[in-house]
């Protein structure tokens, strides 16, 4: 039984191509094959009709409400549509109290509330008392971290699933089912002209709400000549104010471009930079990539020369999620720009390599038993932490204790360059190797 604020699973042929075209099964799924392919957990407890309180958390577009919806089909518990946009306080007690009087007469409630994260704390602690005691199954959908927008103890209460962003490629079939299934555009003749639905899947952003209503905006203003529509690039261009750059977002270009923006900033370039960047983001590039790559950036070229630049780096990942396109291409600019200016340094990278080389030859070094921790009386007997010197402890707060392996004893990973400052950390690193040495002689 299926209880509903709106119409839930009205059929109505005035509908947007998203609301007709959305999936009634796992076939009709698009993506999210790590949660709901064959044998998956999430598929199994669809499947079996055992879902318990858990929350989707994923970017727009993703199938976050298609799952419920999917779940609304299957399960043989009343099933009620709860809006986080247009309910309150009033309305969740009504529905509670709804629940509660099922409950009683053994019957299953799922709750599916849709936006989670727009309920204030007062709002999300009224469903607690009913998950706790079972009255409801909680199924929430978010766009938004739910470790930072749910209530701690109505979040260990749910399992959480994370939806990721749709490849272009699923986008592509999911385009293409679009045009041929009759609740589409089946019973219409189209003809697309070659790479148009790859332009559109792409200008999608892993969205395929918005690859549907791009599509679905584009037959609409295609050409008709009577018998059939007639879609071009120029109509796809139009509709979405985008151009159709040179990019393919898993192809060669796609590395190319990111290859380049990495090799101008390294170089203190930022004009380039910052036009290799527009390239991407304009051809439709997740900026959250784009931020990525930037944070690698920070500390494989820059490291210590400027420890602030993982900081803007960080900043603009978080900018670019809270804000996504097109705001936060400017957030973008002001951290590649950044990263092109300030002094560089690969010191970072090369140390870390270097030890990745004698780790993964010297695996079985063992660490040396002054540095190891002895929580027990037989390991303090077999010489555990024996000698353990605590720095905090020495008047400079240093200390002589040996911390490598005998074999690597003198062996050096990091050596600073005199770039920005890390110029300093070199001074300081030079004084206390010099104190080692001199107290080790």
């Amino acid at each position: 039984m299926i209880y509903e604020q709106k119409t839930f699973l009205e059929s109505d042929a005035s509908q947007p191509l998203a609301a007709r075209l959305r999936p009634r099964s796992f076939d009709e799924f698009c993506g999210q094959k790590h949660l709901i392919g064959e044998g998956r957990i999430l598929r199994r407890l669809i499947e079996n009709d055992t879902v318990g309180s858990m929350i989707f958390w994923g970017p727009p577009g993703v199938g976050k409400t298609t799952l419920a919806r999917i779940i609304a089909n299957r399960t043989k518990a009343q099933f009620i549509d709860f809006s986080a946009v247009t309910s309150g306080i009033k309305e969740i007690k009504q529905v509670m109290e709804q629940a509660e009087k099922g409950r009683k007469f053994g019957e299953k409630t799922i709750l599916f509330v849709d936006e989670i994260h727009r309920f204030n704390k007062a709002q999300q602690d009224a469903f607690l008392p009913y998950v706790e005691k079972g009255s409801i199954i909680l199924i929430g959908a978010t766009t938004e971290n739910p470790s930072f927008e749910v209530n701690g103890a109505l979040l260990s209460r749910c399992k959480v699933f994370v939806l990721k962003a749709l490849e272009t490629g699923e986008i592509c079939e999911l385009l293409k089912r679009a045009v041929s299934d009759e609740r589409g555009f089946g019973e219409q003749e189209i003809e697309f002209e070659d790479g148009v639905l790859e332009m559109i899947a792409g200008f999608a952003n892993g969205d395929a709400r918005s690859a549907l209503s791009t599509l679905e905006m584009a037959v609409l203003n295609g050409d008709f000549d009577g018998k059939k529509t007639v879609v071009t690039m120029e109509t796809v261009e139009q509709i979405t104010a985008k151009k159709s750059l040179l990019y393919d977002k898993t192809g060669e270009e796609h590395y190319n471009l990111i290859s380049a923006l990495h090799k101008s900033m390294r170089n203190s370039d930022p004009d380039a930079a910052v036009y290799w960047l527009a390239r991407m983001l304009e051809a439709g590039e997740d900026p959250l990539y784009v931020a990525r790559r930037v944070i690698r950036f920070a500390s494989e070229d820059i490291g210590l020369a400027d420890p602030r630049a993982m900081e803007i780096a960080v900043a603009a990942y978080q900018a670019c999620h809270f804000i996504g396109m097109p705001e936060c291409s400017v957030n973008l600019t002001e951290a590649v720009v950044y990263m092109s200016i300030v002094p560089k340094s690969n010191a970072m990278d090369v140390a870390y390599m270097r030890a990745k080389n004698d780790a993964l030859t010297m695996l079985a070094e063992p660490v040396p038993l002054v540095i190891r921790n002895a929580p027990t009386k037989l390991m303090k007997e077999l010489g555990y932490g024996k000698g353990y010197q605590y720095a905090h402890d020495a008047q400079d707060r240093l200390t002589s204790m040996q911390c490598l392996p005998d074999s690597l004893v003198g062996k050096e990973y990091y050596t600073p360059t005199e770039e920005g400052n890390e110029g300093k950390f070199k001074a300081r690193l030079d004084a206390i190797k010099e104190w080692k040495k001199s107290r080790k002689n």
